[in-house]
């Protein structure tokens, strides 16, 4: 096609931004207001919509332009190494290669061109797969950081108990060679995977994994220490009634991210505790309905889920 002047244009198509988008944009207009009494100044409705607009452009962008996949690996301390090798200053690793640090080593792997991975000392990484549509990561044990601005669900790191999603974000990794490990995101969204159990972890929030359990519930990293205690108890330590018990007494409006979870993955004689604090915490929205809330209907929860992300 040409433009006014004769020239060539060139006509980018059209690609749907994520939910995980939508979620983030919507939960910053409203930090404890109740949804109906906001009034943002002209001023902020244009500066957000200008910033979505960006985000927006970028995704488009990444859905023109497939990413590169050569995977490049920075010395940053020590003599890390990638095989058997020892690390120069820079180099590649290939599919199916580890890369090693020891205590006094670090590294950084260049993801293409939508990220990058830090890997703290004593951590081990071996890359599983690198193409257009797929570049994931193992993490045998230790720590890495990610930043990555890529679509979703392109972007993945293994562990022995579950499967990090990247959603759009930057987050910490750690596990230990038996899959115990924690999640941390400190920018969008993370989904936590394994075996069919999955965790919706946003900015500010973290998830621990277990052996043989796979990721926890997730909490804010602000959450009353009782509630975290509780928690874990209750995910990994036969808790039970309890350990519930103390979660609905120490949940906060915020701490809705974690009932939500709960609802789905306590008894079915105690889902309409959980429901009735939720509802308790913030007025349950039209669209969803008691019952099938209580059904685990996934329509309902996906609503309800999105209405109480403006508490997120």
């Amino acid at each position: 096609m040409k433009d006014p002047s004769g020239k060539d244009k060139l006509e980018l198509p059209l690609a749907k931004a994520p939910d995980s988008i939508w979620v983030s944009i919507e939960a910053a207009l409203d930090r404890g207001e109740p949804r109906t009494a906001r009034r943002p100044p002209i001023a902020g409705i244009l500066a957000l919509a200008a910033a979505a607009a960006v985000v927006v452009g970028i995704f488009v962008w990444r859905a023109s332009a497939p990413p590169k996949v050569t995977l490049e690996v920075v010395r940053v301390d020590g003599r890390p190494s990638v095989g058997a090798k020892p690390l120069g200053a820079a180099g590649r690793i290939a599919v199916g290669e580890w890369l090693r640090t020891d205590a006094s080593s670090s590294a950084r792997i260049t993801l293409g061109d939508i990220g990058t991975v830090q890997i703290a000392p004593n951590t081990q990484v071996q890359v599983l797969a690198s193409r257009p549509q797929e570049q994931r990561l193992k993490l045998a044990r230790g720590e890495i950081s990610a930043s990555v601005t890529a679509p979703p669900r392109l972007f993945f790191v293994d562990t022995p108990a579950s499967t990090a999603v990247d959603l759009g974000c930057a987050y910490t990794m750690k596990a230990d060679p038996d899959g115990n490990g924690l999640l941390q995101v400190t920018l969008g969204w993370v989904s936590l995977e394994w075996e069919g159990r999955e965790s919706l972890v946003p900015a500010g929030a973290s998830c621990r994994t277990r052996q043989k359990v796979g990721p926890g519930t997730p909490y804010f990293d602000d959450a009353p220490q009782r509630l975290v205690g509780a928690l874990s108890d209750f995910d990994f330590s036969q808790g039970g009634d309890a350990a519930l018990a103390s979660v609905l007494d120490e949940a906060r409006v915020r701490d809705t991210l974690t009932l939500w979870h709960l609802l789905s993955r306590v008894a079915p004689s105690q889902r309409p505790r959980v429901y009735d604090r939720i509802a308790e915490l913030v007025p349950v929205p039209k669209g969803v309905s008691r019952n099938k809330a209580l059904q685990l209907d996934p329509a309902t929860l996906k609503v309800w889920r999105e209405e109480l992300a403006w508490k997120w």
